[in-house]
């Protein structure tokens, strides 16, 4: 199924914010190291980078089929990011959807 939420906005490091999903808080298991651990999983992922302050913010780095990919929380949401800003949409579309299935289960279990 082809999105139609793909974003193309460029950031000051020549980076592309590709898209957003809500972003959900678990004390007992914080939702970036779900996300963090989410990343081997994506078949062909390698997690790269990973940084938090256990309070409010992290960076997870991975690389996908040859692309730079950065997840980062900002105002009650996970932007995703990918280096090459003419990343084929077919992947930046394959990373949402892997990561929208794990936010939209653990969404459902909390009901």
């Amino acid at each position: 199924m082809i999105r139609d939420d793909i974003i193309d906005m460029r950031m000051h490091d020549g980076s592309r914010h590709f898209g957003g999903l809500p972003e959900t808080y678990d004390a007992h298991r914080p939702q970036w190291d779900v996300l963090r651990d989410h990343v081997a999983v994506l078949e062909g992922a390698v997690l790269t980078g990973f940084v938090t302050d256990n309070v409010t913010e992290a960076w997870i780095d991975f690389d996908f089929r040859g692309h730079g990919f950065s997840i980062n929380n900002q105002h009650g949401e996970w932007w995703f990011f990918v280096a090459d800003p003419a990343c084929p949409d077919e992947i930046l579309e394959r990373v949402l959807d892997h990561f929208e299935g794990l936010l939209d289960a653990r969404r459902a279990r909390r009901r």
